[in-house]
């Protein structure tokens, strides 16, 4: 057998090396020849081989601390690392990958002023090279979603959404159309398609399932249970599907984001099924987690949970420097979607507290930073990138356009050749038949147009009630406001009366730009929101219950406006004079319609009712507007003292109207 040849020799630097030559070998013959001619072939190929597998080192090391850092700053240190050597071998994917980096860690960890400049960067050379760097372009896009989601511009995060689908379909990448899909649940959540996003999620669950896609998996699950909250569904469900996000991410050891993400969700589920304090715990040990983790993202949504969970069980001392913490955090992260809820929240706080001047100041900051967000809601519903989608026509505008165009040049043509055919005899009915045309597409177009007006009237109309709720609490803040200011106890009373008034009628609002149909109202429910602010009002809730004895029953806005006020004054004097010396009671109220042109309204208290021969109180100006408000409405009125006090109304409605 014959052994291994072996060879020397010297670089143009000094340095000595030995190559060992296998028998019947020709590559390792021509590498030794190419050797000898030029020694620094093998110094470049060892030189470029080095870099490879720093970068590689780099970028690993990257993914694996980006999530979780024991120093954050380190991980922008490495990623510049990355950076600098990709520009030094003159390598644009690893530059682009780079950006990418250092993209994603402004995002985690610092206000996002940088982070789209750096994902731009990323974009433009995955544009510009060869189709092979397609799915890394895709990956992009959703960087770019993630980004523009935190920005609340939900109509540029679903035009990227999009752009990476084409991509993936096109490459028939299952687990990027499916992760496309999940995105997609995601932001149907935000335009409140809640039962939408689940079928997204779903056709995105049924893909990672089979191709058995854990971590993908768990994000479609948790983005499931955020829809799920608010699609009506059983919250007992919502549940069982944030525990599935969490119990994979548990199982695929997934830590920082993804489980931040999931036990946050798993708080807001517990909250709305009134668990309040598994709440609170749920919120407090994310809130300690992100801080361990210096994730302010998860922080700020954290302590601002916990603030909202106060706020809904009426401990608005204890809920306000959660929710004024969250504020600042959020402001100085830039990550400004939940600015205006947390506004909102403080300036209920400091209402119910009695510091109104402060409640008059987030109010205006509540009422400026929802007006931003509101133009947002409004820009993204006008997208119709979705629609273009779902009808298989992504480029429908030309398409419609070219239709159009070949249709006029078709009936040019026809017009033309009967014109040149028929008699003058035919020329009446031609040009009866061009004006019918004519006249039909008009009506057309009409119809189109007066579509698109009805659904820009249905959004006017529920932002014009949501403006004119707003407005009618800036009028009870500011009579509140001045009630404080005075001394006069009849005057305070008649202020506090005026507040009630208000509050009735801003219910009514609230219930309108809230609900699907804006033209009535929901009694039953409208009934027991406004005996809540009453008794709240009075300070009641423990001496007196109110409780709403009837079915569900929705009204017209001119009928449940005066039910409202009449209502709200029976409450009002009941509260005032039939429950003197903190004595306890019930009140019953009673709205029913027999016929449609009848409805009966009953209101009935168990208080002291009425002395015989002692004159009535306060101003007599409840009474007067009971009555007023009662002849509107055609009705009448009849009260019975016995036991406390009963009201007894019976209205005669026109049913033509």
């Amino acid at each position: 057998m014959k052994e291994a040849i072996h060879s020397y020799f010297l670089t143009s630097n000094g340095s000595k090396y030995k190559i060992t030559i296998p028998p019947k070998n020709i590559l390792f013959y021509f590498v030794l020849f190419i050797a000898c001619l030029n020694p620094n072939f093998l110094l470049a190929q060892t030189s470029q081989s080095n870099n490879e597998i720093l970068l590689e080192s780099l970028q690993n090391w990257i993914e694996e601390h980006i999530e979780i850092p024991k120093d954050s700053i380190e991980v922008l240190d490495k990623a510049h690392k990355l950076r600098g050597l990709s520009h030094d071998i003159d390598n644009v994917q690893w530059q682009a990958k780079s950006y990418s980096n250092i993209a994603k860690y402004y995002m985690r960890y610092t206000p996002l002023d940088s982070t789209l400049h750096y994902l731009h960067l990323a974009k433009d050379i995955y544009t510009d090279t060869d189709t092979e760097n397609e799915l890394e372009l895709a990956k992009t896009y959703l960087e770019l979603k993630a980004y523009y989601n935190l920005k609340a511009a939900y109509s540029k995060s679903m035009e990227n959404v999009y752009a990476a689908l084409e991509i993936y379909e096109k490459n028939d990448n299952q687990q990027g159309i499916a992760l496309c899909f999940t995105h997609l649940c995601d932001l149907l959540y935000y335009q409140n398609d809640y039962v939408g996003g689940i079928s997204y999620c779903d056709k995105a669950i049924a893909i990672q399932e089979q191709l058995n896609f854990q971590k993908d998996l768990a994000t479609s699950y948790f983005y499931k249970a955020c829809n799920q909250l608010f699609s009506g569904d059983d919250l007992v469900n919502a549940l069982i599907t944030i525990n599935k996000s969490m119990d994979l991410n548990k199982k695929i050891e997934a830590v920082g984001k993804p489980l931040l993400a999931s036990r946050n969700t798993k708080g807001n589920i517990l909250k709305y099924m009134n668990r309040y304090d598994e709440a609170i715990a749920t919120y407090q040990k994310n809130y300690e987690e992100s801080k361990r983790l210096k994730y302010d993202r998860y922080l700020s949504s954290s302590i601002a949970n916990i603030g909202h969970v106060y706020v809904l069980q009426g401990k608005y001392q204890e809920a306000l420097p959660y929710n004024l913490k969250a504020i600042d955090i959020i402001i100085k992260t830039g990550k400004t979607r939940n600015l205006w809820e947390n506004y909102m929240h403080v300036s209920n706080s400091y209402e119910e507290i009695g510091d109104y001047k402060k409640a008059l100041e987030y109010h205006h900051l509540y009422a400026e930073e929802y007006d931003q967000f509101q133009e947002t809601m409004v820009q993204r519903l006008e997208s119709e990138i979705q629609v273009k989608y779902e009808t298989g026509k992504k480029n429908a505008t030309i398409y419609f356009q070219d239709v159009k165009i070949t249709k006029q040049n078709k009936e040019k043509t026809l017009y033309i050749s009967i014109a040149s055919l028929l008699t003058i005899s035919l020329l009446g009915m031609y040009f009866t038949i061009k004006n019918i045309r004519k006249k039909r597409k008009e009506l057309q177009l009409l119809n189109t147009e007066l579509d698109v007006k009805n659904k820009q009237n249905v959004l006017l109309l529920k932002e014009i009630h949501h403006r004119v709720k707003n407005n009618l609490e800036m009028v009870k803040s500011l009579i509140a406001l001045q009630s404080a200011q005075l001394d006069d106890e009849a005057s305070k009373e008649a202020m506090l009366a005026s507040q009630n008034r208000v509050q009735s009628m801003g219910i009514i609002h609230q219930k309108l730009y809230q609900g699907d149909n804006l033209g009535s109202i929901e009694m039953k429910d409208y009934f027991i929101n406004l005996g809540e602010g009453i008794l709240d009002t009075f300070n009641a809730d423990d001496k007196v219950k109110i409780e709403c004895a009837m079915d569900n029953l929705e009204l017209d806005v001119d009928t449940a406006v005066p039910i409202g006020l009449i209502v709200n004054e029976l409450l009002t004097n009941a509260l005032k004079y039939a429950f003197p010396e903190d004595q306890k009671g019930n009140i019953e109220i009673c709205l029913a319609q027999d016929t449609p042109e009848i409805l009966t309204l009953k209101v009935v208290d168990n208080g002291i009712g009425k002395i015989k021969g002692q004159a009535p109180k306060g101003t007599g100006f409840g009474t007067q507007l009971i009555q007023l408000l009662t002849q509107q409405l055609n009705g009448k009125m009849t009260e019975i003292i016995k036991e406390g006090t009963s009201i007894f109304f019976q209205f005669k409605l026109n049913s033509t109207i």
